[in-house]
């Protein structure tokens, strides 16, 4: 029972501090590497993440969901992350693009797994877990909030330091999870099943034609969503922002208020039109990101970044949720496994790639010329995203219900 005391503060402290690590670093590395001369690499430097959580699945499934407690893997996870992200700033210094870039590969390849692992420990060691999780999860999005403001506010978002600053806070979580409740290996003695780590029975719904709609439009839209991960940061610091940490932030704290609307959305307006709302208000963000640079007009670009509430929750969250209400009940797991590979894995890995190679051949110039150019830039994602938009209004056929009545519907089946 010992283990058990104050289990909702010491979960949500790790949920804190979890997303404190992500934040701190990944939000304005962009602007970092820009400026300290390394602009070439930025998109390079942000697909090795999209790589890391393609790789992170199988390596989770294999090894770690079936040998070793959660917590455990959790502390050396975040342990050797902390050397890892130590060790940046001075390759970020030296110039050394090559050595950085495996770096950044392997302490994603670390970080990544750490996502789900702090989910099963929640899972496993809460009461009614599905019922009180979100409001342990909540806490994750605070210190992303957190960790982005303190950044902005002491002047570090272009500084190599916010590694530092991870690298410290990565070592306190690994310390820190050795005193979380023991977490037994969720799937301990359970067979290695090559159907179940190649996602075999969520590639069969893929059948379902308007499901594969769904999937290819996922994958798509998260090619412009890596081009804001990857170049807001520098573009912001382009037209002005000198706390581009802080003013980042505004999107989660959107993302948190959509997050307790969708109830309210789901039912006025069901699956098909929440997810097109989403995929709209990608072009709408790039839209306000384009016209607003050459004048530097700061209201679009506050706009622009408080419609990341809109652009996570309706579509990520809402296709989640669909994809869950559509799979059976042996399949749910590798459906949300799936549908995390090709958005965060194979489309954000393409997208960073393109967004690197857009950069580097649109924004060539300095100064009031630059900004033009960045008008360019952004002009890209918002026609892909208003073309990703329109595939998925045309094509995707499944009437437009609520949760509830997929789920009806399924049992009648």
């Amino acid at each position: 029972m010992k283990s058990k005391a104050l289990i909702v503060p010491r979960l949500s402290a790790m949920m804190f501090l979890e997303f404190f690590i992500w934040s701190a670093w990944y939000a304005t590395a962009g602007l970092v590497l820009s400026n300290y001369g390394l602009s070439s690499i930025i998109g390079i430097s942000y697909s090795v993440a999209a790589i890391a959580s393609i790789v992170a699945p199988f390596f989770l499934g294999m090894v770690v969901d079936r040998f070793f407690p959660s917590e455990k893997v959790l502390a050396i996870l975040h342990l050797i992350g902390a050397v890892l992200l130590w060790m940046v700033p001075g390759l970020i210094e030296s110039g050394n693009e090559t050595v950085l870039l495996w770096i950044l590969f392997i302490y994603n390849v670390c970080y990544m797994p750490t996502i789900a692992l702090t989910n099963n420990v929640a899972f496993q060691n809460l009461e009614s877990g599905s019922k009180n999780f979100p409001y342990i999860r909540v806490f994750g999005t605070v210190g992303w909030i957190v960790a982005g403001i303190l950044i902005g506010q002491l002047g570090y978002s272009d500084n190599i330091i916010i590694f530092q600053i991870a690298a410290a806070v990565s070592l306190l979580l690994g310390l820190y999870s050795f005193t979380l409740p023991h977490t037994p290996a969720p799937a301990k003695g359970k067979p290695l099943s090559v159907r179940d780590l190649l996602f075999l029975d969520a590639l069969a719904m893929l059948k379902d034609k308007n499901y594969l709609i769904f999937i290819v439009c996922s994958m798509l839209i998260c090619i412009p969503l890596a081009v804001y991960y990857s170049f807001a940061s520098p573009f912001l610091g382009a037209v002005g922002f000198d706390n581009v940490g802080s003013v980042m932030t505004i999107g989660q704290m959107s993302e948190t208020l959509f997050m307790l609307l969708i109830p309210f959305f789901f039912k006025r307006f069901g699956v098909k039109y929440m997810l097109l709302v989403g995929m709209i208000a990608w072009t709408l963000r790039y839209v306000f990101f384009g016209f607003g640079a050459p004048e530097e007009i700061a209201i679009f670009m506050y706009i622009g970044i408080a419609l990341h509430g809109i652009c996570y929750d309706f579509f990520f969250v809402t296709g989640f949720i669909y994809a869950e209400e559509k799979a059976d009940e042996k399949v749910k797991a590798q459906a949300q496994s799936l549908i995390v590979l090709v958005t965060y894995g194979v489309g954000m890995f393409i997208g960073s790639l393109i967004a690197g190679e857009l950069f580097n051949s649109t924004v060539t110039a300095q100064g009031s010329e630059a900004l033009q150019q960045w008008k360019n830039f952004w002009l890209y994602p918002a026609g892909f995203a208003a073309i990703v938009a329109i595939f998925f209004f045309v094509l995707f056929k499944e009437k437009s219900e609520s949760p509830d009545t997929l789920v009806r519907k399924k049992k009648e089946v």
